[in-house]
């Protein structure tokens, strides 16, 4: 997969350096995989909820951060839509984000 962008993840982390590996981790994980529907997806991810529309939260940093993505299976992209902690996330409607 592609993850389209780097650089939210990594502005999230510099704010919150106690992310940096967990966020690291994610999308190291994210970038080895051939992603071909939500099945392939939990079965890397067992903590993700599919919400329509594409999108996709992922608990990741045992469940401390929330990753929005919109997933793309046909051309192989991953499109970070927000990164944050929990509270931040409590904070955001995911489905127009």
């Amino acid at each position: 997969m592609h993850v389209i962008s780097h650089r939210k993840l990594k502005e999230f982390y510099e704010k919150h350096p106690e992310a940096e590996t967990a966020i690291q981790q994610w999308y190291a994980t994210v970038c080895d995989c051939e992603w071909k529907n939500f099945s392939d997806v939990k079965a890397i991810f067992n903590h993700t909820d599919a919400i329509g529309g594409q999108r996709f939260i992922f608990d990741v940093g045992g469940n401390k951060f929330r990753i929005v993505a919109v997933i793309q299976f046909t051309i192989q992209r991953v499109f970070i839509r927000f990164v944050g902690t929990n509270k931040e996330y409590d904070k955001i409607d995911c489905h127009t984000i």
